[in-house]
């Protein structure tokens, strides 16, 4: 969480890798399980959405055809480097 009391990706990926090292110990009863892989799920959705809002935020400075500097919205895959 941060200073406002908001879940942060970090602690939602902290307690889902928690939940995960829980449900593989298989030491559980299936009702805590499953309430688990709920909470799991929860956390993985709150986790793809946050990565998806920061992928829209990422430019790429790329540089333009006059030389300079211009940015561009990042593309998933598109690892070349204009020159």
């Amino acid at each position: 969480m941060d200073r406002k009391g908001k879940k942060t990706f970090e602690s939602a990926l902290s307690q889902l890798e928690s939940i995960v090292a829980r449900l593989e110990d298989g030491d559980l009863p299936l009702e805590e399980s499953l309430k688990l892989f709920e909470e799991g799920i929860r956390l993985s959705r709150f986790c793809n959405q946050k990565l998806n809002e920061a992928q829209e935020k990422v430019e790429v400075l790329l540089k333009g055809e006059e030389g300079g500097v211009e940015p561009h919205p990042f593309e998933p895959g598109d690892t070349k480097e204009e020159e």
